[in-house]
């Protein structure tokens, strides 16, 4: 398949069949952000939610000095979760420390369990330890999805102090959270995570046991 330019990247961006607009950009991964993130502005009002999610996607794997503001003002003011939720997730990928205080704010101010499950994950990919309090919050949620988010997250972030509190999901019910515990204890190298990575290769769940077993792996490489 022949690659497009610019010129027609740009054209198809204006068609009215909202797949020819995907197709588009999908096109912008082989330019630079410099070029791309003028035609992803282009649609990021689109009338199909789907176009409009792809472009805020790809204004996170396109970071120009624009992206950050961009994305903070959708994160902050779209009507629509989704694209709050994109936003978030988005500024995750810039991995820009101005993004901690925007993410806090998602997390502890909008509604939607979507919007803060991905400031959750975002304030993991930042790698900021300012951000154990929010997790540590997010840990204590009613939403699985939420604590799959934190124990995640502060495993990326390293948060040594907050070992024992994910520790205790060693035996949840849910194997999705003990294999998320199983894959963040591979960022802890001490004798409470590795005795508690030994006890998860065990686990009756595959996906958990072998998980464990490379965050094992991963703690004797580093």
């Amino acid at each position: 398949m022949t690659e497009l330019t610019l010129a027609e990247i740009s054209q198809q961006l204006d068609s009215p069949n909202s797949k020819d607009r995907l197709l588009a950009l999908v096109g912008l991964r082989h330019f630079s952000p410099e070029d791309a993130v003028p035609l992803i502005k282009k649609v990021l009002n689109d009338e199909m939610l789907t176009v409009r999610s792809m472009a805020v996607f790809a204004l996170g794997i396109k970071p120009t000095q624009e992206c950050y503001f961009l994305l903070v003002k959708l994160l902050e003011t779209d009507p629509d979760y989704g694209i709050r939720a994109d936003a978030a997730g988005a500024l995750g990928y810039l991995e820009d420390q101005r993004a901690f205080d925007p993410l806090v704010r998602a997390f502890y101010e909008d509604t939607e369990w979507l919007v803060r499950f991905s400031a959750a994950v975002s304030l993991g990919n930042l790698k900021d330890p300012r951000a154990k309090d929010v997790l540590l919050q997010a840990l204590k949620s009613d939403e699985v999805i939420l604590q799959q988010a934190a124990i995640a997250s502060l495993g990326e972030i390293k948060a040594v102090e907050a070992l024992e509190k994910i520790l205790t999901f060693a035996n949840s019910d849910d194997w999705l959270l003990r294999q998320r515990l199983a894959e963040s204890l591979g960022n802890f190298n001490t004798p409470k995570s590795i005795s508690a990575l030994k006890f998860l290769v065990k686990d009756s769940h595959s996906q958990v046991s072998q998980t464990a077993l490379n965050s094992l792996e991963k703690i004797k490489i580093n």
